[in-house]
């Protein structure tokens, strides 16, 4: 099944994410691609994230692709203009990638090129429109398509956001602009997601939560300090700061989030930090498995 079909099948979905390299050299994104095929239903690929240059999101979906891994590619509103956004949704589909993530992206000054100019040319909203605009047949100034793309288009929530009414009229715009699902912020209060998600309940939003591995406190603190919208518990970095082991305490606590969550949400999206291994034990642990894996052991 395509990540598409698997949204329609009410199945508990798995996602996580890929950083493309600041170089020409895929090897580590094959070996990740290798390592994580048949445990997810899709592999987000970043578009040049924290405004860090980086090689581009629509070529490493295609090597995921390679390698029989179903790619979500990331589109932002923060470097092409309304063309160029457009041009890459048919661009995409033609190649095969046909699930995206479309977001505003952050301020190219907080980047390795801060003269950058930032575009934003649409926001996040009209960049969603624009690809349901596009599935119909017809560009954004009204011209007939040759051919329409294939999209699965997703947007971002926060189920950490105040006041929670706010983010969930938020989603709500988002819902009718098109967006067929949503990844989150990293969650560690599991009633404050609950809260969220009895909020949003009426638009039975297909929503996967976000699940980031702390591999030690210094994560944990840079979180608090430089992210917007994540506050990491003081409790989960006590225990970070006294764990002997430190990569065992992570997947435990990473584990605890995951099983919390199967009762809340549609899925997990899970920010491994490059420890992908762990991640897959954290699943293991955590009794969660992929649509296409829970699919093969009912075969």
């Amino acid at each position: 099944m395509t990540f598409r079909e698997k949204i329609a099948s009410g199945q508990f979905l798995v996602t996580t994410e890929v950083a493309p390299p600041k170089g020409t050299d895929v090897s580590e994104i094959v070996k990740t691609a290798q390592l994580l095929r048949g445990h997810v239903d899709g592999v987000n690929v970043t578009d040049m994230q924290n405004s860090v240059m980086r090689a581009g999101a629509m070529a490493v979906s295609c090597k995921l692709l390679e390698e029989n891994v179903e790619p979500i590619m990331q589109m932002t509103c923060r470097d092409r203009n309304r063309l160029a956004l457009q041009s890459d949704f048919l661009s995409a589909s033609i190649l095969g990638i046909h699930n995206m993530l479309v977001m505003r992206g952050d301020d190219p000054k907080t980047g390795d090129h801060p003269d950058a100019k930032g575009v934003f040319d649409l926001d996040t909203l009209q960049l969603l429109e624009a690809g349901r605009t596009l599935r119909s047949g017809k560009d954004l100034a009204g011209n007939a398509l040759k051919g329409a793309p294939e999209l699965c288009v997703g947007a971002t929530a926060n189920p950490g956001a105040q006041p929670v009414e706010a983010e969930v009229e938020r989603m709500r715009k988002k819902i009718e602009a098109g967006a067929a699902f949503f990844q989150t912020q990293p969650v560690f209060d599991l009633e404050q997601c609950a809260r969220f998600m009895q909020a949003a309940a009426p638009l039975k939003p297909v929503l996967l939560a976000g699940v980031i591995l702390l591999k030690s406190e210094k994560t944990a603190r840079f979180l608090n300090e430089k992210v917007y919208g994540i506050s990491v518990p003081q409790a989960l970095i006590d225990r970070m700061t006294n764990a002997t082991d430190k990569r065992e305490e992570c997947i435990r606590i990473a584990t605890e989030i995951v099983k919390g969550l199967r009762s809340l949400c549609r899925g997990v999206h899970v920010m491994s930090l490059g420890w992908d291994d762990a991640m897959l034990e954290v699943l293991e642990r955590a009794g969660v498995r992929s649509s296409e894996v829970a699919s093969a052991g009912r075969r």
